[in-house]
């Protein structure tokens, strides 16, 4: 472990605990769904403001608590990035999850029991993610994509509509969070294997892992397209711009890549693919 620090924690390195840029995609995703396909004039409430706050607030604690667990796993896979013992004390990255959580679960308390349920669940769920089930084959993975969709159909429940637009982008969160998240695993595969997680490319194999991955690419892209031909009805070349080129291209990337550089760039283009995809709600 790191050696003594010389101050219990600063504010850069918070911003750096608690991905700072993905708590902004967060909100935005919100936002824009929200605004875009639902009321615009929400935008400019602050109901809608704590709502994407609250849901912020638990998603940072999820990052800090999953890296308390993750530190010497992150010291052999990504040693540059790790904060924990480092810039911050174990003791005060425990504090900030509590407080983070806490102040998540309240807000959302404020706002409706049905919010503040949700903010606790997903909580909870951010912990054992952290805890346990990003050791094991998959089930990590499907609960953290299962959580990015639901911060997005967290809208229609605020709202208390069913707007299918919202939960198509919902759908399509789950899916390329799950692709990046199995990717991230390839990635990290000798930090895991040496901590005796049990992820997908340590049981299965990368060659495995990628058949699957192709299969899931298959399915997002006929869920949404079906999705949208029997519930909306949007004009497919929308789809042929902000879908099926981003998800070939990254199909081609995906079928070369065999090293750890490979695998960390398809996770940040699956970032901007999720990013590309937010800001199309805009164009609806």
């Amino acid at each position: 472990m790191p050696g003594q620090l010389t101050q219990p924690f600063s504010l850069t390195a918070l911003l750096r605990l608690t991905r700072f840029w993905n708590l902004v995609i967060i909100g935005l995703s919100q936002y824009v769904a929200a605004g875009a396909l639902i009321d615009p004039k929400s935008v400019f409430g602050y109901r809608l403001f704590f709502l994407s706050a609250s849901t912020i607030l638990i998603a940072a604690a999820g990052y800090v608590i999953n890296d308390y667990y993750d530190i010497k796993i992150d010291l052999i896979n990504k040693p540059g990035r790790v904060v924990i013992g480092k810039s911050i004390t174990r003791r005060y990255a425990l504090f900030f999850h509590t407080l983070l959580s806490l102040a998540g679960v309240g807000i959302g308390i404020l706002l409706s029991w049905k919010i503040g349920l949700v903010n606790f669940i997903s909580g909870f769920l951010l912990w054992w993610y952290s805890n346990s089930l990003k050791r094991q084959p998959f089930i990590g993975n499907f609960t953290v994509a299962l959580l990015t969709g639901l911060s997005i159909e967290l809208v229609n429940v605020f709202f208390e509509v069913n707007n299918h637009l919202v939960t198509i982008y919902a759908i399509f969160a789950f899916f390329m969070t799950l692709v990046r998240e199995i990717i991230k695993d390839m990635e990290d595969l000798k930090g895991d294997h040496t901590f005796g997680c049990r992820t997908l490319p340590i049981i299965w194999g990368l060659r495995k892992t990628k058949v699957l991955l192709y299969g899931l690419l298959l399915v997002f892209c006929a869920s949404v397209v079906a999705l949208n031909y029997f519930l909306v009805g949007l004009p497919m070349r929308y789809f042929g711009v902000f879908l099926f080129l981003p998800m070939g291209w990254l199909l081609i990337k995906l079928i070369r890549a065999d090293t750890i550089r490979d695998f960390h760039w398809l996770s940040l283009f699956c970032k901007a693919i999720m990013l590309m995809g937010i800001m199309s709600m805009a164009f609806v």
